[in-house]
């Protein structure tokens, strides 16, 4: 992928601190940055969103930049609650290391890790006493901690904000200070954490540094994906189910969907846009979206396999069982695998809705025995053959 400095800075950004003026006359010189894409690992799994900041880390490394991709091991512990309306769950390290494992593998199908620093923020963060923390606390100021939005929200509704989230930002910006980070990248809820670091590099180091936000990719019914909403697109989906998710999609997303899931140039979407709106079939951008897709997380082999999959299952409704199960002892624990959250819970929810079917026959008892050979439809999209 050839990286424009332009669309660099424009496309899927939705803001750079202090200015993209600023910025671009800095890239212009020439000279090498620090780059900085943090993650605290809280869960096993990536989805297409969350790609996102990943394809600008990505970017900086074609550009020649330095990228480090830092693993909150220490703030995964604090938990950081900047885009939930209560406090997270504190995981043990154990498992944070254990999601990183997963993650990491994800990770590495949207940016060359070979290429990229990996440091773990335990390294520096463990190493701080007390008196360093009241340090650096004297730098900034509660009143723009209690009026965040979130925060603000869960104060006046009577919920606890525990003091060691107060703490949070205080520990990235630090991360940002230790690093001697040039461009912070991160989502919009990250933007205040963001700015703790460029607080520490102009208090400590009289240096002035960037905070590169990227826009959300929402979820294929234009809410924020979510696994609960089933309406997230995951790295590890396999090739017909990331296929199936994107012909699913809003019409008026996909657009957003080019820009922000793939490295089709600025130009290339414009033209898709044009089409779009002189009356084209928006299947007929969709299917070129599914493909570009798959083709990137997988490859074009996988993406022409899925294609044709969808074509002879959904548009001439001609079901192929692809997809082959292992039995178990019932077919709620048969099919889990398959569903949405991957659930026995999920799996008993699709039979209560009367959408499994066994050999063309509709099953609603979780424990119904399945035998080899037998043919299992798991709602519209999905379909298993036991082995």
């Amino acid at each position: 992928m050839s990286v424009k400095l332009d669309e660099l800075l424009t496309r899927m950004v939705t803001n750079i601190i202090p200015s993209k003026e600023k910025l671009y006359k800095e890239l212009k010189t020439g000279r090498k940055f620090n780059v900085y894409l943090g993650i605290d690992p809280t869960a096993t799994k990536i989805h297409l969103g969350n790609a996102v900041p990943l394809k600008k880390l990505q970017a900086f490394v074609e550009l020649g930049h330095n990228a480090t991709f830092v693993i909150g091991d220490f703030t995964a512990l604090i938990g950081d609650s900047s885009d939930k309306e209560s406090e997270r769950p504190i995981l043990t390290y154990e498992e944070i290391r254990e999601n990183f494992t997963t993650y990491e593998k994800q990770a590495g199908q949207i940016v060359d890790l070979s290429k990229i620093n990996i440091k773990f923020n335990g390294e520096w963060l463990n190493k701080l006493n007390f008196k360093d923390v009241v340090k650096l606390c004297q730098h900034f100021s509660i009143g723009d901690f209690i009026n965040r939005e979130l925060i603000k929200k869960r104060l006046e509704s009577g919920k606890k904000v525990g003091l060691h989230e107060v703490l949070y930002p205080v520990m990235q910006g630090y991360d940002s200070y230790y690093l001697d980070t040039d461009i912070q990248i991160g989502g919009p809820d990250q933007t205040f954490n963001m700015q703790a670091g460029r607080t520490l590099q102009k208090d400590f180091r009289h240096k002035e540094s960037f905070v590169l936000v990227t826009g959300y990719l929402e979820g294929t019914d234009g809410r924020k994906m979510s696994k609960s909403w089933g309406n997230a697109v995951w790295l590890e989906d396999n090739p017909n189910e990331i296929y199936g998710k994107i012909m699913s999609l809003k019409d008026d997303l996909i657009l957003q969907y080019f820009t922000y899931a793939t490295n089709y140039t600025v130009t290339k979407i414009g033209e898709i846009e044009d089409k779009i709106n002189k009356g084209e079939n928006p299947i007929v951008f969709k299917k070129e979206l599914a493909f570009e897709i798959v083709s990137d997380i997988y490859d074009k082999n996988k993406a022409n396999e899925a294609q044709k999959y969808f074509e002879k299952t959904f548009q001439k409704r001609i079901p192929t069982f692809s997809e082959i199960a292992e039995r178990k002892e019932d077919l709620a624990s048969t099919i889990a695998p398959f569903t949405t959250r991957k659930s026995i819970s999920d799996a008993k929810r699709y039979l209560i809705q009367k959408s499994v079917s066994v050999n063309g026959k509709m099953i609603t008892d979780p424990t119904y025995k399945v035998v080899s050979g037998d043919k299992i439809k798991i709602g519209e999209k999905t379909f298993v053959q036991i082995k």
